[in-house]
C-alpha cells in the first residue's frame, strides 16, 4: 500500500493516490489508463478519480499490481 505521506504533488485530491516510491513501470496505466498518467519528470500519478464500481475496481487492481506498492487507497 502506498504511502499518504509521501504522496505524488499531481495527484488530483481523492482517496486514490501514488506514492514517491513509483517506479514509472506502467502497470497502472496498462490496468487503469483513465485514472494514471506518467509524469514527465519520473513516476506516475492519479489523474481522475474513479467514480462506478467498475472504475474502482480497476483502481484496486492497479493497487495489487504495483510491484513497489507505491499505489494507495487512504479512503478519504
Amino acid at each position: 500500500m502506498g504511502n499518504k505521506n509521501a504522496k505524488s504533488s499531481k495527484n488530483v485530491p481523492g482517496k486514490y493516490y501514488v506514492d514517491t516510491k513509483c517506479i514509472s513501470c506502467g502497470q497502472c496505466v496498462d490496468i487503469a489508463g483513465n485514472f494514471f498518467v506518467e509524469n514527465k519528470d519520473g513516476g506516475m500519478y492519479v489523474k481522475a478519480q474513479p467514480v462506478s464500481a467498475e472504475e474502482i475496481a480497476l483502481c484496486e487492481q492497479a493497487i495489487s499490481s504495483c510491484p513497489v506498492e507505491a499505489i494507495g487507497n487512504d479512503g478519504a
